[in-house]
């Protein structure tokens, strides 16, 4: 008989299933999991948003480094007027302009970072709409506005030892933006040669 009730008890021990405070322990444990998870997710959003700015800017500052360096190619410009200043194209003095500027289309002369981009405009980065396809237009088309960004072209004669290298200048591009997430200005910074020579 005893026999009889201990494997009873047993059987009836066995189907009795979870207590109350099992049940709540591993919710808690679940929802710690799933808050973690999406931290995770909002971190990874964020990352996302800051590549694309920082690729952004890397575009910009290589489209200002190739226009420098397509301007003394087709010799459209004299190797002296390869600098800062705010001469037209066609003067004597440096055509580049200094301090941080709008991202603006290239002006008349087909050079950016000159005097003459303002009246051209405020540039847009187009990507293809949802066809994969470039349509020419914002809509279908999406478009970046780029008024978060500024670029500064510095060109100055590059220093060996303190003197000044013969036909030799030092080309450095800054991109800043806002960074929307930390609220915080960034830059990207492209440094380069170039030479009177072609």
């Amino acid at each position: 008989m005893t026999a009889r009730m201990s494997q009873s008890h047993i059987r009836a021990r066995r189907e009795r299933g979870f207590t109350l405070l099992e049940v709540m322990f591993s919710a808690v444990v679940m929802t710690i999991g799933l808050v973690s998870l999406l931290a995770v997710m909002a971190i990874a959003m964020a990352s996302t948003q800051t590549s694309e700015q920082l690729a952004i800017s890397k575009r910009l500052a290589n489209e200002a480094l190739e226009s420098i360096l397509t301007a003394r190619e087709t010799a459209n410009v004299q190797w002296s007027q390869i600098a800062n200043g705010s001469c037209a194209v066609g003067a004597t003095c440096g055509i580049f302009l200094s301090g941080a500027q709008a991202i603006n289309l290239p002006g008349v002369d087909g050079i950016v970072g000159t005097s003459d981009d303002a009246a051209a405009g405020p540039q847009v980065l187009e990507q293809p709409g949802p066809t994969g396809v470039y349509a020419g237009t914002c809509p279908p088309d999406n478009c970046i506005s780029l008024t978060n960004y500024t670029r500064t072209i510095a060109i100055t004669p590059y220093l060996v030892a303190g003197v000044p290298v013969a036909n030799l200048n030092s080309v450095t591009i800054t991109v800043t933006y806002l960074n929307p997430q930390l609220k915080v200005p960034q830059s990207y910074v492209l440094q380069s040669l170039i030479s009177q020579y072609r």
